[in-house]
């Protein structure tokens, strides 16, 4: 029976093991054994710039969700692939619950909205600004409205301390 499981990867190099992972699968024979090989990303929209343009982010770097029947000479083809670190589970791989299948699935059709953890930010911690037109200043946390979830952050602007509001997922920790 088929079911999903989790592999390893070197970061950076996902596509680069799907390919080489569906080409040895069709080289054995093992199309039988093996369903869908997923490397988990979702749509992320860039708020800032003229187009407002979206791009593919990886939801786990270094992952890959592989569909598959646990038998050996399948996984003994995973694991001599190039780049496969190893499965998730150690030397008998574990299989993922279908909620965390539906969950990962869900990310990635874009249903499920991330929301940054609210208690992570407190007055007078130092915050790096990444997004908007002060992206890359240093500030101070002034005051926090966690009901809209924004933050004014104290930025030093030509050596005077200047309030800036920001939304929480504009600033890094």
């Amino acid at each position: 029976m088929k079911r999903w499981y989790v592999i390893q990867v070197q970061v950076g190099g996902e596509e680069v093991v799907k390919a080489d992972l569906t080409k040895r699968i069709d080289e054995e024979g093992l199309s039988d054994l093996f369903g869908q090989i997923l490397i988990p990303s979702a749509k992320v929209r860039q708020f800032f710039g003229e187009d407002g343009a979206s791009e593919d982010q990886q939801l786990f770097p270094g992952y890959m969700l592989l569909e598959m029947d646990a038998q050996p000479e399948a996984v003994r083809a995973v694991l001599v692939t190039p780049r496969v670190v190893r499965f998730l589970g150690g030397v008998n791989p574990v299989a993922l619950s279908q909620g965390e299948v539906d969950r990962i699935l869900s990310q990635m059709r874009g249903e499920v909205v991330f929301s940054v953890d609210k208690n992570q930010f407190e007055v007078g911690r130092e915050v790096e600004i990444g997004d908007g037109a002060f992206s890359g200043f240093v500030g101070l946390i002034d005051s926090i409205d966690e009901e809209n979830e924004k933050l004014t952050v104290m930025v030093s602007i030509f050596g005077r301390m200047t309030p800036v509001e920001l939304r929480f997922d504009q600033v890094k920790r």
